[in-house]
C-alpha cells in the first residue's frame, strides 16, 4: 500500500510518516517548509519506503510524483496555528483550496482514498456544546481568523463536491488543539507558549481572563485516530471528531504548568484576541463508535512528555 502525505515534515505530518512507515506502507512526502522543518524527517529519508519532496502543493502535479500511484492520499498542508496564518494569510487560503484541488484532482486520477486534515474551527466560536459533526458553526467570515477557518470550510466543500460527483472515497478529519514533541518554539499555540515563557522564567501570558476553555489531545493518540480513520473500510464520505473531550480553562492550564516548571513567574492578563472561540471541546461520540478510539494519554502525562522535548530545544 502507497501513501501520499502533504504537510509531511510539520508538526502532525511527520508523526503520520513514521506511522505509515512502521505500518508498512510506502510514503511519499510532501512540503514546502513554510511552518515546518526537514529535521522531523531527516531520520527518515534513508528509508527505502519513504520519499520526500519540497513543493508547494499549489503546483502540485500528477508529473511529480513518478510512478508512485497512491493508494491514499492525506492532505495535511496548511499553516495550522495563528500565529502563521496572520502571517501567511494568502498562502493559507491557497493551500486550502488550490493545494486541496490539486490533490483531489491526483485521488481522482488514481482512484486514491482521500482523507483531509480540517479543523475545530470549522465550528468557530461555538453555539453548542460540546461540538458534534453535524453542527454548521458560527464563523466570522470576514474577521482575522477567516483565513484560516473559512479556507478549511471551503475544502470540506470541495472534498464533498469530489465525493457526490466523482464517488470518490472523501474522508474529513476535524482535528482538535493538539499539542507534543516538534511543535515550534514560536508557533503561537497556548501550550507551547506556556511551556517555553516557563522555562525561561517568564510570565505566562493570557489573552482574556483565561477562563475560555480548550481540550488539548497528544499527538500520539491523533495520529492513531488517524491511522484507522484513513484505513478503515466503509467509511467514504464520513465527517469525523478527532480530539480529547477533556475540557480545562486556560487558566487551569496555565496553573498545571506552573505546577511542572517552577521557574514561571505567575501570569500576565493581555486583552483578548478577536473571534477567539470562548468554548471547544469535542464530541467523539462518532470516533468511539467508528474507529474504537479514544484518546489514552491524561494532560499531565503529555505535558511531562512535551516539556522534556522544549527543555532540549531550548538546550536548557
Amino acid at each position: 500500500m502507497k501513501v501520499l502525505i502533504t504537510g509531511a515534515s510539520g508538526f502532525v505530518g511527520s508523526f503520520l510518516c513514521e506511522k505509515f512507515l512502521k505500518e508498512g506502507f510506502e510514503v511519499f512526502g510532501i512540503d514546502n517548509f513554510i511552518t515546518s522543518h526537514i529535521k522531523n524527517v531527516s531520520h527518515l529519508l534513508n528509508n527505502k519506503n519513504f520519499k520526500f519532496l519540497e513543493l508547494d502543493v499549489c503546483n502540485l502535479k500528477v508529473e511529480h510524483l513518478g510512478d508512485f500511484k497512491p493508494d491514499i492520499i492525506l492532505h495535511f498542508a496548511s499553516p495550522a496555528s495563528p500565529v502563521d496564518y496572520y502571517k501567511y494569510q494568502i498562502e493559507t487560503m491557497l493551500v486550502n483550496s488550490i493545494g486541496t484541488k490539486n490533490c483531489l484532482d491526483i485521488a481522482l486520477k488514481f482512484n486514491s482514498r482521500f482523507v483531509l486534515a480540517s479543523t475545530s474551527e470549522v465550528y468557530g466560536d461555538p453555539l453548542i456544546h460540546p461540538q458534534n459533526e453535524s453542527y454548521w458553526g458560527n464563523v466570522n467570515p470576514i474577521g482575522p481568523r477567516s483565513v484560516y477557518d473559512e479556507a478549511k470550510r471551503f475544502g470540506e466543500a470541495i472534498s464533498m463536491a469530489y465525493y457526490r460527483l466523482y464517488k470518490l472515497d472523501i474522508r474529513i478529519i476535524r482535528i482538535f488543539n493538539t499539542y507534543g514533541p516538534r511543535m515550534r518554539i514560536n508557533d503561537g499555540r497556548v501550550i507551547s507558549n506556556f511551556i517555553v515563557q516557563a522555562l525561561k522564567g517568564e510570565k505566562l501570558t493570557i489573552y482574556g481572563d483565561g477562563s475560555q476553555t480548550r481540550s488539548f489531545c497528544y499527538v500520539s493518540d491523533l495520529v492513531e485516530g488517524i491511522y484507522r480513520f484513513s484505513t478503515y473500510n466503509n467509511l467514504s464520505g464520513q465527517v469525523i471528531n478527532l480530539g480529547n473531550p477533556s475540557e480545562f480553562t486556560i487558566l487551569q492550564l496555565a496553573e498545571i504548568i506552573m505546577k511542572l516548571i517552577p521557574s514561571a513567574k505567575g501570569i500576565e492578563f493581555l486583552p483578548p484576541l478577536e473571534d477567539d472561540p470562548r468554548k471547544r471541546r469535542p464530541d467523539i461520540t462518532k470516533a468511539k463508535n467508528l474507529l474504537n478510539w479514544e484518546p489514552k494519554v491524561k494532560l499531565e502525562e503529555g505535558l511531562i512528555y512535551t516539556i522534556d522535548y522544549f527543555k532540549r530545544e531550548l538546550m536548557l
